[in-house]
């Protein structure tokens, strides 16, 4: 666990305490520590993106640039909503930024079990097809179709672990 000074106001005065006594800080507030540290720093990240993508005068640039800005923005949306739901539940509080939760689903849950299901095998017949073009791209554009499949195939991977978690959850609803 993280430990953390205790400040003048609050020190322990008196016989064997020489310096500073140190407290332990609890996990789930190291946690949000992190969470609202690395935050910050995305949002510097996103703006030095930003500033070059502006700045430069070559499309490939700006294109790849903005690639990057996107995912960049939506890991800040997400790690905001993850700060501000662990900031919740330490204040025993709700804040509007929070990530959702599973709702009562009455009759959609059957519907929502079956098209996840869809999605997934959709998701992993795209990750074959493109593994198929990743073999065709190559030596296209300086290697820049094979990176651009790539990704898909990366975004492709991540919606299935999305889906999959989500269809665990609808079965425990």
């Amino acid at each position: 666990m993280e430990k953390g000074l205790v400040t003048e106001d609050y020190m322990i005065y008196g016989e064997g305490f020489d310096s500073p006594v140190e407290q332990e800080v609890p996990e789930p507030e190291r946690l949000l520590n992190e969470f609202e540290s690395h935050d910050g720093k995305e949002g510097e990240i996103i703006r030095s993106y930003k500033e070059i993508a502006t700045k430069s005068k070559d499309p490939l640039i700006k294109f790849l640039l903005q690639m990057i800005i996107s995912d960049e923005e939506r890991h800040h949306a997400v790690m905001h909503a993850m700060a501000s739901s662990l900031r919740g539940s330490i204040n025993w509080t709700r804040p509007e930024d929070a990530i959702p939760s599973l709702s009562e689903l009455g009759e959609e849950k059957g519907e929502l079990m079956k098209v996840t299901a869809d999605f997934i095998k959709l998701e992993k017949e795209g990750i074959k097809e493109s593994g198929e073009l990743l073999k065709s791209t190559k030596g296209y554009y300086q290697g820049l179709l094979t990176l651009l499949v790539t990704t898909m195939i990366h975004d492709s991977e991540k919606h299935v672990e999305i889906l999959d978690f989500l269809r665990k959850r609808l079965k425990k609803a």
